[in-house]
């Protein structure tokens, strides 16, 4: 796939004014990235059918979400290394045709291993798309005009996984599961032309080499942690050999990730970031999100078909106040977190987030839906206005070199949160529907299980406190060296800036 040097289509120095070619290069980047998106919550809405289906059991076809993520986070650390290296656009391609590819494989699947097998190489595609789209996007508005440009296609981008349980029911329903796969293909054909032809190209440039070693020792640790945890469904608990052992496992590979990381000059990941208390609180923040909002997504599309019998059209619907509070909050948010600190919209963000799993976690064999869906709209506002405030707050006193480490960083975090939480939950709802014999303890399996959610979200509250008192110092240390706020933050702009592209 040759690649040429062309110019990018970036507006003339000095003009405001966005050119038509830079929007119709982020629409061609963003239809591949909201396809990849969609896919972390789509199947949501299919397990139950799918875990009839192929005969398996919710603790092993949860890994069809869980392998998912976790190739998702494998790769991201990967993406700006590969796009120095090679150029975005073809690197974007290739991640492409692989999701398609993983896509196809998955939709003619017979059985659950294929599936998540399958599930893994989508993800190993999917995990770049995201990244790569950003930095074309980049690349073409400039730094300047790289806020608005990412202002408007992060409506869809933030939508597409709320979205996602709708379109897999009406899918499901009008044709099969194998559909939720297949329609990536459909999706693909189109972007991997529109891509070649008009994406703009950028040489690749010599790089150091990749941390082949950091990334091997990474990627199967947490993978040893994740399938350890999810055994615990098989075996009825976390005190059985096939559960530690694997965790154990897990655990020193990414210690010896840990220490390789620490000793080598141009590391997978930089480490010693997490020196500063700053971006700490930060990375516990997205993690705990990333388990307790990513991992809860299974239970309630279970909730609707498995205790209540609604079709998955209705399943879709019924999770779709979750999206609508998202929305509201989310262009809200953004405006406090300037006006306020990324820190404190965070913490008010984390809270109700926590505050509105309770009702969730109370929830019987014919709770009101209204109530739910009032329920479901409120969480979604504290999701909303949780995430983007914590990673802004993460790198309000990072140096400009730094915030090309951090950025992959907060975003694996937050993936390897979401996989271990999808698994943890499913384990906690399969061994309490074990004992549930009537629909009044079927619902309180449920229930059980969203008390882990509440806990772990609860879990982001201290560092949410910590990261908002380092980003207020943060801030006095930027006046009292001169700079107004806004200068602060333009500073810190084009810093983001220039790590994407």
């Amino acid at each position: 796939m040759p690649e040429s040097a062309s110019p990018s289509p970036s507006v003339l120095p000095g003009s405001d004014k966005i050119p038509r070619q830079v929007w119709i290069v982020s629409g061609v980047a963003m239809l591949g990235a909201v396809m990849s998106i969609l896919d972390t919550t789509i199947v949501n809405v299919a397990l139950d059918t799918l875990g009839k289906d192929l005969h398996s059991s919710l603790s092993n076809i949860q890994w069809v979400i869980t392998g998912y993520m976790l190739s998702l986070a494998a790769v991201i650390p990967v993406t700006g290394w590969a796009s120095r290296r090679f150029g975005a656009k073809r690197v974007f391609l290739i991640s492409l045709f692989l999701f398609t590819l993983g896509s196809f494989l998955c939709g003619i699947s017979t059985t659950a291993t294929e599936l998540i097998l399958f599930r893994v190489l989508q993800g190993v595609g999917g995990g770049m798309i995201m990244p790569l789209a950003q930095i074309l996007m980049a690349d073409a508005a400039g730094p300047k005009r790289m806020g608005r440009v990412m202002g408007l296609v992060a409506v869809p981008m933030m939508l597409a996984p709320t979205l996602g349980p709708l379109l897999g029911g009406v899918i499901i329903q009008g044709l099969s599961w194998h559909w939720i796969f297949f329609v990536n293909i459909i999706v693909g054909a189109i972007a991997i032309p529109l891509g070649i032809r008009i994406l703009p190209s950028r040489a690749g440039e010599k790089t150091d080499s990749l941390d082949f070693t950091g990334l091997i020792l990474m990627s199967t640790g947490l993978v040893a942690i994740t399938y350890g945890l999810a055994e615990a469904g098989t075996y009825n608990g976390f005190n059985n050999t096939h559960v530690y052992i694997p965790v154990i496992i897990g655990a020193l590979l990414v210690a010896a990730f840990a220490v390789h990381a620490l000793r080598i000059t141009h590391p997978l990941l930089d480490l010693n970031l997490y020196r500063r208390r700053h971006f700490s609180a930060a990375s516990i923040v997205m993690f705990a999100l990333g388990a307790a909002v990513f991992g809860a997504m299974i239970l309630m599309p279970l909730y609707w078909q498995e205790l209540r019998g609604y079709n998955v059209i209705d399943t879709g619907l019924l999770t779709g106040p979750q999206g609508l509070g998202m929305a509201i909050t989310m262009p809200l948010a953004a405006k406090l977190t300037e006006r306020y600190g990324g820190g404190p919209v965070a913490l008010v963000g984390v809270i109700a987030t926590a505050l509105m799993t309770v009702p969730f976690a109370l929830i019987g064999a014919h709770t009101s839906v209204p109530y739910l869906a009032v329920a479901m709209v409120f969480r979604g506002a504290g999701m909303g206005a949780s995430f983007m405030p914590a990673m802004t707050a993460a790198f309000a006193a990072l140096d400009r070199s730094e915030v090309s480490h951090a950025t992959p960083q907060l975003n694996v975090l937050n993936r390897v949160g979401g996989s271990i939480g999808t698994t943890v939950l499913a384990v906690v709802l399969a061994d309490a529907e074990r004992h549930a014999h009537t629909p009044a303890a079927a619902a309180a399996a449920f229930g059980t299980a969203f008390w882990w959610s509440v806990a772990i979200a609860g879990l982001a509250i201290i560092p949410c406190v910590v990261l908002m008192r380092a980003e207020s110092q943060s801030r006095r240390e930027a006046k009292a060296a001169g700079l107004s706020d806004p200068e602060a933050d333009a500073l810190h702009s084009g810093a983001v800036a220039e790590a994407l592209v």
